[in-house]
Formats: structure tokens, sequence, C-alpha cells
């Protein structure tokens, strides 16, 4: 059986993105836990995150942009390969990946991330 989203559907879940992601974590590898992600990998964070409204994919499905983090704090030293967006006042793992770009960090500096996109393509 084959099953299709409307873009209803898929906007419903994007949008939560965007009430409830609330802390941009830099880690050390790839978190799968909201302890890991916050706490156990993490090398920095910001609070400073903005996500657009869902708009059509780049291909298919429907996104959200995920606007640059210009502030983020170092609160570790070591190699930043992966990322985290959590929900942290319910201190949930919203979603994770992994960075465009390998960051050596140091505890106490500033770090950036440029813009994403956080596509669902339609199921073919």
């Amino acid at each position: 059986m084959a099953v299709t989203f409307t873009d209803y559907l898929l906007d419903l879940l994007l949008n939560e993105l965007d009430t409830q992601a609330e802390r941009f974590d830099i880690c050390s590898q790839n978190p799968t836990t909201f302890i890991e992600a916050t706490n156990t990998y993490t090398l920095g964070n910001s609070t400073s995150v903005s996500v657009s409204a869902p708009e059509d994919g780049d291909t298919s499905g429907r996104k959200v942009v995920f606007s640059a983090i210009n502030d983020g704090v170092t609160t570790g030293s070591g190699t930043a390969t992966h990322f985290a967006i959590t929900d942290f006042n319910s201190e949930r793992l919203l979603f994770s990946g992994t960075l465009t770009t390998q960051q050596p960090v140091i505890s106490g500096n500033v770090f950036t991330n440029p813009s994403f996109d956080f596509e669902i393509p339609d199921i073919a």
C-alpha cells in the first residue's frame, strides 16, 4: 500500500520545530538522547534558534530553514562533528545531524553555523 502525505500534514510537523526548537548544540559525536545532546557530547550551544515558516522543498515535499547561528558559546574543547536541536524546557531531543564542516573549538570561544534547510521529501 502506497502512502502520500499532504502538505498540511508535513507542515504540522515542521511548525512544531518552529515552536519547540529552543537550543542548538555542537557535539563531539552524534547524540541520540537529550542528555547526550546537552551534556555528554555538547561542546557549546546557542539559544538563538530561528526557524522559517514551512515552504515547498527544493526537490519535493516541504522544508523549513534554520537561520545562521552567530552567537554560539563553546563550553568545552574538542572537535565538533555533529549538531543537535532540542526542546530544552521539555528535555527533548528533536533531531541531530552532521555538521557541514567539522569545527575545532576551545572552551569560552564563540562559534557560528550557517543557515540550513530541514526538508521532508515526498514519499516516492
